[in-house]
């Protein structure tokens, strides 16, 4: 579990590319899960969006959108999560099918039975935290 600042801080030097699971399109904006992917894409951020509603809608950020992790074709360093945590179990196997390096659920998500599962794989976890508010508080940005 990623919890220090150190911690936080050598992730986020490590992390290139984040596929953002359950990303809103920007018809939504000014809700976290477009505005966090927003700010990510400003930054620099690999941007690679997973969304979970929105069938119909081929690209967010201008980037094409993918319906499940195992369809991203390469590596992902990141995946940043906007579920609800009863949702996140739904999400195990197509993560641990994936093997991110990383997974970070948002402010207000947390499920320590799904963390310890992804950890157990190798996957480093952080949860209850928003990207963007740590990126910007650790001076990554």
């Amino acid at each position: 579990m990623i919890e220090s600042d150190d911690d936080l801080r050598a992730l986020l030097a490590r992390t290139r590319r984040i596929a953002v699971l359950g990303i809103k399109t920007v018809t939504q904006r000014g809700q976290p899960a477009i505005e966090v992917p927003r700010y990510l894409d400003r930054v620099g951020f690999d941007l690679v969006p997973v969304p979970v509603y929105y069938p119909e809608v081929e690209a967010i950020l201008g980037r094409p959108v993918f319906r499940r992790l195992v369809d991203v074709p390469g590596d992902i360093d990141l995946v940043n999560v906007f579920r609800k945590p009863a949702d996140l179990a739904g999400h195990l196997d197509d993560l641990l099918a994936k093997r991110p390096a990383a997974v970070w659920l948002q402010t207000g998500i947390r499920s320590d039975a799904f963390a310890e599962a992804l950890m157990a794989a190798g996957i480093d976890v952080v949860q209850d935290r928003c990207l963007m508010v740590e990126h910007r508080r650790l001076g990554a940005a």
